[in-house]
């Protein structure tokens, strides 16, 4: 049954209750509007096509954010780079709004700042996390929402994942010299053992001194990107810069924030603004195959699944094999 009475500001208040539905509250400036919400209210739980709004309306994106990093997000391998998107995500305007007031144009306006600083891959991937956020909310933790998602029609940018950077021998001696300089002592030697075995930066980071045969010259990443184990081998290089580190349970030990700032000041320094860290894998790539190493060897090394994923990471171009053209053998 519903009821209907006035408030002390003059406004309507109408509280519906029935068995299976929690008590519904809703105020209204007229009671004619108040009558009118609660008749069509109670045809609909009636019908049994009622949605309940209610938590929609008080909950902020902000607040699905929160939720979500402290429920999702704790238990993801990448899970300090993700926080952080997230917590940039919260500082923005976007995130003061609640379910039922999201729009698509809102997301549209958020993409729009976003692309004034960001890059378009950068950009689509933020409103991904927002996406992500709000499907989450609707099918695991059973909030009712409008049935459209203000994220589904915002055009995303096309983006062409592979990047034309490698760096030559100088500018990789630069950077290694501009990284020394810093006072994140562990970068320099960060830089050139990711050079030298085309690791990911989390993978080099979750390294861990059991995981490495000195005998063998063997190193064990543990669940790595697609979720698997992968052994690769060690050059003298990597061994001896691992050896540079002979306590604690992990060989580098720093904060994302930290790596971030320092990392991006060694760039800088040493011109090379234009270059991330995990470039440095596309170095590998590049190298081990115009050394002469198989797609199938680098990919057992990178952890690739296929020449399409490599094909990625890999930089040769035609000036790198003018030397190996010669050695074509010609089949009559």
């Amino acid at each position: 049954m519903s009821s209907i009475r006035k408030l002390k500001s003059g406004r309507w208040q109408v509280a519906i209750r029935k068995a299976g539905v929690r008590e519904l509250y809703k105020t209204f400036a007229s009671k004619t509007n108040a009558e009118k919400w609660s008749k069509d209210t109670e045809v609909k739980i009636e019908r049994g096509i009622f949605e309940d709004y209610t938590e929609a309306h008080t909950t902020t994106l902000k607040d699905l954010i929160t939720k979500y990093v402290q429920e999702c997000v704790v238990n993801q391998r990448s899970r300090r780079s993700t926080e952080s998107k997230y917590n940039f995500l919260s500082k923005q305007e976007i995130s003061l709004l609640n379910l039922m007031q999201l729009r698509t144009k809102h997301v549209v306006k958020l993409k729009s700042q976003l692309d004034r600083r960001l890059a378009p891959k950068t950009v689509n991937d933020y409103i991904h996390l927002l996406a992500r956020v709000w499907n989450c909310a609707k099918r695991l933790w059973s909030i009712q929402m409008p049935a459209q998602s203000p994220f589904e029609l915002v055009p995303m940018h096309k983006v062409n994942n592979q990047r034309d950077r490698v760096l030559t021998l100088s500018e990789y001696e630069n950077l290694v010299q501009e990284a020394s300089k810093t006072k994140a002592t562990y970068l320099s030697d960060l830089i050139m053992f990711a050079y030298n075995t085309g690791a990911r930066l989390m993978e080099i980071a979750n390294l861990k001194r059991e995981d490495v045969d000195f005998n063998k010259k063997l190193a064990i990443f543990r669940d790595t990107k697609n979720g698997e184990d992968r052994t690769i081998p060690l050059s003298n290089v990597a061994l001896e810069i691992l050896k540079r580190y002979p306590f604690g349970d992990n060989f580098f030990r720093f904060t994302y924030g930290s790596f971030r700032f320092y990392y991006k000041q060694a760039r800088r320094r040493a011109g090379l603004s234009d270059f991330r860290f995990h470039d440095l894998r596309a170095c590998f790539c590049t190298n081990a195959l115009t050394s002469g190493l198989s797609i199938a060897e680098v990919s057992v090394i990178t952890g690739h699944k296929s020449w399409s994923q490599l094909k990625r990471y890999t930089r040769i171009k035609a000036d790198d094999l003018t030397t190996k053209i010669n050695n074509v053998v010609n089949i009559n």
